[in-house]
């Protein structure tokens, strides 16, 4: 089944950089690996936000595209919006 999620991040203005870049860099290989298995199937940047629309496999259920889009290294400066069925 096929997933629309919206992801919204705000980084903490207090967050010193090199943690900040540390955790985006880590993210990056993680969302890369997504991409290369074919559980991340489309994304698209949202202009002028840090913020995109993806489009995620999810073989089991909503469960599994929570756990790829939320429960990450920024989940708590991240929000996501999940719709089924994209």
């Amino acid at each position: 089944m096929l997933y629309l999620v919206r992801m919204d991040v705000a980084i903490p203005t207090d967050l010193p950089a090199a943690e900040a870049d540390a955790v985006k860099a880590r993210e990056k290989d993680y969302s890369q690996r997504l991409q290369r298995d074919g559980r991340w199937v489309h994304l698209w940047r949202v202009v002028g936000e840090y913020a995109n629309y993806s489009v995620f496999l999810a073989c089991v259920r909503l469960d599994s595209v929570h756990s790829i889009s939320c429960v990450r290294e920024r989940g708590s400066w991240a929000s996501s919006e999940i719709r089924p069925d994209a």
